[in-house]
Order: structure tokens, then sequence, then C-alpha cells
């Protein structure tokens, strides 16, 4: 938004946009994994959902005037979130743009994602820190089995 309405400038953006490069490397390092997603509707779904809204009184609450206003600056957006895929994206953060005008495929994909991460993470349960036989022993000889 800041870029898009002029409160900021190429120069600034740049700056801005290599101080996050530079905290996801250092969250990297430091053995944080980073998966990002970008949920991109098409500009006719979200009219289409902006209109539900305004049809439904439960959903009122989640009406905004600004929601409409800044639809005309979708192609403003679009360039600003272009550049943050193109500045901000690496191997060790990347972005997943993700078709979304369908919640259960946009589900469906980023299920896939995550699951194929932790997957590749060879996660393990931690090896015990005491001799869980001694345990065993020490304080479970009356234990019932099924408690």
């Amino acid at each position: 938004m800041t870029r898009v309405h002029g409160l900021i400038d190429g120069k600034e953006c740049r700056r801005r946009l290599r101080a996050i490069e530079q905290f996801e490397h250092h969250l990297s390092e430091g053995g944080t994994h980073i998966l990002k997603f970008f949920l991109h509707i098409s500009r006719e779904e979200q009219l289409r959902r902006f209109r539900k809204r305004l049809d439904d009184p439960e959903r009122w609450w989640k009406v905004s005037e600004a929601d409409f206003k800044e639809r005309a600056y979708w192609s403003d957006y679009q360039h600003a979130f272009e550049d943050v895929f193109r500045h901000c994206s690496s191997r060790e953060a990347p972005w997943f743009i993700v078709p979304a005008n369908h919640k259960w495929y946009r589900n469906l994909v980023v299920s896939r994602i995550v699951v194929e991460h932790l997957g590749a993470m060879n996660l393990k349960l931690p090896a015990p820190t005491v001799d869980i036989e001694e345990i065993r022993g020490k304080y479970c000889r009356t234990c019932d089995p099924g408690e």
C-alpha cells in the first residue's frame, strides 16, 4: 500500500525489499524453514466475494469501504506483488503463488506444499533423556497397563 500510494519512493522500496531478504536469510541460517504463500484471486472473483458479503448480514463485519476503493489500484498492486516475488523469493524462503479462486483447490495446493516440505525435513522424535526402564521400574511397579 505504501508503494502503490506513493508514500515511499523507489529507493526506500528497494531498501525494504533488501531488508526482508536479509532477515529471511538470517532466519534460515538459524534453522527456521520459511514458506510464503500468495493466495491469488482474480479481480472478478474478488468482486464476487465482495458482493456476497454485501448480501449476507453475517458477513457485514468483513465489509470495508477501503476494499472497494483499493480495487482502482489493482494493476499497481499486481506490479508491486511482482517486485516482491522477484526480489524476496529464494531457495531458502520461496514464494508460492497459489490460484485461490476456488478455496478447495487453494487448500489442496497449500497442504501439499507444506506436507512436501515437512517430509523433506526428516523430522524425528527426540531421544529420551532418561532411562525409560529405570523410570518404569521405580514408579510403575503397580501401574495398571491400561492407565
